[in-house]
């Protein structure tokens, strides 16, 4: 039966777990990126951010994915990737395009950082609905689909999650995604038929304040305080997770000072409030709607952040969804 293409979607999720094995299960890397939906239609390309943003601007690089697919109607998911200089998927360095619009900054930043679209999953296909088919079988539409070319391509999948996750770990990548094959697609749920193995512990905080430095980084920003939510979108305090002072370079520094002035407030958005010694460092409180990416050691039994470092400010998550991994 033919349906009508969607306005918006939103993407189906991951849970953290345990590399799972057996048979039934497909493995990929899982890329350091940006989560972006690709609608096609009408011979034209809009990218959707996982908070339902149209940040088609962002990224002109998808614009020939249309005409490169040759089908009518299309909703691809996958992540925008930017490699370091060894090739590796490189969450900074996206940084560097994922908040610009302007058009001339984004050309003129696009050819100094380009990106590739790394496609896993197939929603929609010349008006047909194919979340309700098993992952293998939209896989298989996917890779008849989507010629590589240098701005996309689909992820690759293995068999061996054990020798991928090995692969992974020696070469500093994020971690593994393991899949059933037989799953469907469910718009907007965290579901355990995908899990994410992670090889470096990463964690979505939100941004509650700032404290000054000192030495160089007297007067400026010295470390952000963070924290996380009980549960998505239920309406609970900000519980706070620590301070992370390390990660940042100049340029971001003085960026962030910028990102934060309207967002200041007098009020605390933590609850409880920080421990004493965080208070005594006079720190600014922000009204917490911005979420920072933190690479990080541990959890502490106290409920801390061992080691935080700071990886960038992330857009495309809404800071009443963050959580804290298990």
């Amino acid at each position: 039966m033919a349906s009508a293409l969607p306005r918006s979607l939103v993407p189906m999720k991951a849970t953290s777990g345990e590399l799972p094995t057996g048979e039934g299960w497909t493995y990929e890397v899982k890329w350091d990126g940006m989560r972006a939906l690709a609608f096609v239609e009408d011979g034209q390309v809009r990218v959707q951010s996982y908070n339902e943003r149209d940040v088609t601007a962002s990224w002109p690089e998808l614009a020939g994915l249309a005409e490169a697919l040759g089908v009518r109607t299309a909703i691809l998911d996958g992540e925008l990737v930017a490699t370091d200089d060894k090739g590796r998927p490189s969450f900074g360095r996206l940084q560097q395009r994922m908040h610009l619009t302007r058009a001339a900054d984004v050309a003129a930043r696009a050819a100094e950082v380009p990106v590739t679209y790394v496609v896993f999953d197939l929603l929609h296909l010349d008006g047909h609905d194919l979340t309700g088919l098993p992952l293998h079988e939209r896989r298989a539409l996917l890779e008849q689909l989507v010629e590589p070319a240098p701005s996309w391509r689909a992820s690759p999948q293995v068999d061996d999650g054990r020798a991928l996750l090995d692969a992974a770990t020696a070469q500093g990548l994020e971690g593994v995604v393991a899949k059933r094959l037989d799953s469907p697609y469910e718009p907007g749920r965290r579901v355990r038929t995908w899990l994410k193995v992670k090889v470096r512990l990463r964690q979505e905080m939100v941004v509650g304040g700032w404290v000054p430095g000192e030495g160089s980084r007297a007067g400026r920003i010295g470390a952000l305080l963070v924290g996380y939510h009980d549960a998505p979108d239920d309406g609970s305090p900000l519980r706070f997770a620590g301070r992370v002072g390390t990660g940042f370079t100049e340029a971001e520094l003085t960026r962030l000072a910028g990102v934060f002035a309207p967002l200041e407030t007098d009020e605390c958005p933590f609850d409880p409030l920080p421990p004493r010694a965080e208070l005594l460092r006079r720190p600014q409180w922000l009204r917490p709607v911005l979420v920072a990416e933190l690479a990080f050691g541990e959890w502490t039994t106290d409920g801390r952040l061992r080691h935080p470092s700071y990886l960038g400010l992330r857009d495309d998550k809404p800071a009443a969804q963050v959580t804290r991994d298990p």
